[in-house]
């Protein structure tokens, strides 16, 4: 998918940029496939906020997507490339040879009427799932399941892609899109090929208001803000923050403070961890 340019006809066009959508199809989602999500806009059950920045927006259909791509055995046939509004990647409709239907994230290179099936021994072309232990070393992977069966959770964003560099024992080594070296289960599966939309990184909005069209408000910085709303905030015209080194909105250290939990369950797992800065 390229970027198609605008002309700066107006001020909101000078500099945008969208994608051409070339290979989506325009048709409404599968009906049996959506449900409608409240947007709770970042509020709790009391009406008191809670992640800031969040409200607004277009209302959205959520798509089912099939993570866990537990229909062994059985090809399906991609009849469709659809635009989905809750994630950076797009979807693509599978119809399987049983006559059911599901959505699954779209491998950057597959078309339609292109074919894909789940299984142990399926062959290693795009679009198809199989265990890790079957994947040979060096293979594009994304969609990949940390807890066998509970279905993919890691390299789900759009041009994302993984390797497997090692297998020793019942454990696999993997690449992250991340720089993180880490162990999975042999058993788990993980789906051939790239994310597509890769190009989805260099799209610039243009204006405020295509941000606020996603539901993102606008972010403020700190020393703008009373000192009841920022430990930043506060002073005379142009204040500096007033403290030793910066902080969150909470009081606790900002840029560059370590944040995970000391001991964790993932942490042997865990061999290079993830580039930072």
């Amino acid at each position: 998918m390229t970027i198609r340019l605008y002309k700066a006809y107006t001020p909101g066009t000078r500099n945008r940029s969208v994608l051409d959508f070339e290979e989506i199809v325009k048709c409404h989602p599968q009906k049996k496939l959506t449900f409608r999500q409240h947007n709770k806009q970042g509020r709790n059950n009391q009406g008191i906020i809670t992640s800031r920045y969040r409200g607004g927006g277009h209302k959205r259909l959520y798509r089912q997507i099939d993570f866990r791509r537990n229909k062994k055995n059985i090809s399906g046939k991609i009849t469709t490339i659809e635009y989905d509004p809750n994630r950076t990647a797009n979807i693509c409709l599978i119809h399987y040879e049983d006559g059911e239907k599901k959505y699954i994230l779209h491998p950057r290179g597959i078309e339609i009427g292109d074919t894909v099936v789940s299984s142990n021994e399926a062959p290693i072309l795009i679009g198809n799932a199989l265990p890790l232990t079957n994947m040979p070393l060096g293979t594009a992977i994304h969609n990949i399941e940390i807890t066998p069966g509970k279905g993919g959770q890691l390299v789900r964003t759009a041009g994302a892609v993984a390797k497997p560099i090692a297998k020793e024992g019942k454990l696999a080594t993997l690449r992250l899109p991340s720089g993180e070296v880490r162990l999975v289960s042999q058993n788990s599966l993980a789906t051939v090929g790239q994310i597509g939309n890769a190009d989805t990184n260099n799209k610039n909005m243009g204006k405020a208001g295509s941000k606020r069209w996603l539901g993102k408000r606008p972010r403020v910085r700190g020393v703008v803000m009373n000192p009841i709303d920022h430990p930043h905030g506060g002073g005379e015209g142009r204040a500096p923050i007033g403290r030793k080194k910066p902080l969150t909105p909470w009081g606790r250290t900002a840029l560059g403070k370590r944040t995970r939990k000391i001991k964790k369950y993932s942490d042997p797992l865990i061999l290079r961890r993830r580039k930072t800065g």
